[in-house]
């Protein structure tokens, strides 16, 4: 077995290792991890609130796989996969937390090209690929720019989640006028780069 290999079964254990201490010490002994804050809550109170960390889990492991090996086609493709898987986790862990499950209209930017920005991203820091690191901050950015401009319509003019904030107000110009801006200075810059 490549050494590689080898250092992504170690990892890998180790944190199955953890997870399997911190639910034995949940269940066994009483420990009430919820009294330290709303990460280890939402993580552990696995009946109302952690069932999401069991898509982030997978999600992880198919990165760890990811780094484990060697091929860098095979690892492209797992660390997306894994980006996804774990985008989706934490979007839900968010929904369940919050209550918030009608931002599905607009969060699904974060877990598409979101989540697989990330997984490139991520992969080419570990993997020392600035090609892949590149690709991936610009999924990224135009994740967050549908994330945005989507919640923004569906939240501020819309109201999904409650009474529209956009409208009624001057925050619909000074967005509008925002948003002409950046198209014009980032249309002046491609001009540049073109000429």
């Amino acid at each position: 077995m490549p050494p590689a290999e080898r250092r992504g079964g170690v990892i890998l254990g180790i944190i199955l290792i953890a997870l399997g201490g911190f639910f034995l010490a949940e269940r066994v002994v009483g420990f009430d991890l919820g009294r330290y804050g709303w990460p280890f809550f939402v993580i552990f109170d696995l009946g109302r609130y952690g069932w999401p960390f069991f898509v982030i889990v997978p999600g992880v492991l198919l990165f760890v796989a990811a780094l484990a090996t060697a091929d860098v086609r095979a690892g492209t493709g797992l660390a997306t996969a894994g980006g996804i898987t774990t985008m989706v986790g934490v979007v839900l862990a968010v929904q369940n937390a919050t209550g918030l499950w009608a931002t599905w209209a607009y969060a699904w930017a974060l877990v598409g090209p979101g989540g697989s920005g990330l997984g490139l991203f991520l992969y080419g820091l570990f993997r020392g690929q600035p090609d892949l690191v590149s690709a991936g901050a610009r999924t990224i950015g135009v994740a967050l720019a549908l994330f945005a401009g989507f919640g923004l319509f569906f939240e501020g003019v819309i109201g999904l989640s409650g009474e529209p904030f956009l409208l009624n107000s001057q925050l619909a110009s000074i967005a509008l006028i925002a948003a002409g801006v950046i198209l014009v200075v980032l249309s002046l810059v491609r001009g540049r780069r073109a000429a």
